[in-house]
């Protein structure tokens, strides 16, 4: 069996991206901060093979427990889609507070880094070991809009992220 973990996997990008992989017969950890929209998502696709887990990504007890509980339920993690993410609210960089900055952040890049140093953890050590990190970006780092400067410098640096991830 081949086990995915899908952040942001509540709603739009990270739901579609769930349901096509437990379509394609693998089994998903759908995660996101709230339950009720995980829980949904399991119920309506019966059929599909989704375990819905609830985890905030910029916590990183909450990261680990997502991955221990991943490995516990069905043994491994072949592939992470680092979905979860936010936007802001859409203002002029005087215009933006820290505590809005840092959330954004907090989300769209920590969040990713922890989900990868978690998922690295365990697909180092895992038999056979290896497996698949896929860090959803934004066109934003290469076309950015008006009034995003946080979500689109994230998106840039989820693009070295992913290089750096990669090398090793």
């Amino acid at each position: 069996d081949r086990i995915a973990v899908v952040t942001g996997g509540g709603s739009g990008i990270g739901a579609a991206t769930a349901l096509a992989l437990a379509a394609a017969g693998w089994r998903v950890v759908v995660a996101g901060r709230r339950p009720a929209p995980l829980d949904e998502l399991a119920a309506a696709y019966p059929s599909l093979q989704l375990d819905p887990i609830s985890a905030d990504v910029t916590d990183e007890d909450s990261v680990r427990n997502l991955f221990d509980s991943a490995v516990a339920r069905h043994g491994r993690v072949d592939l992470l889609f680092n979905n979860a993410g936010m936007s802001g609210p859409p203002r002029d960089p005087d215009e933006i507070s820290l505590d809005e900055w840092r959330a954004v952040v907090s989300v769209n890049l920590t969040g990713v880094f922890l989900c990868t140093r978690e998922s690295f953890r365990v697909m180092r050590t895992q038999q056979p070991q290896g497996g698949r990190i896929i860090n959803n970006g934004s066109i934003s780092a290469h076309a950015p809009r008006p009034r995003s400067i946080a979500y689109t410098a994230t998106k840039h640096a989820i693009t070295g992220l992913t290089k750096s991830t990669a090398l090793d």
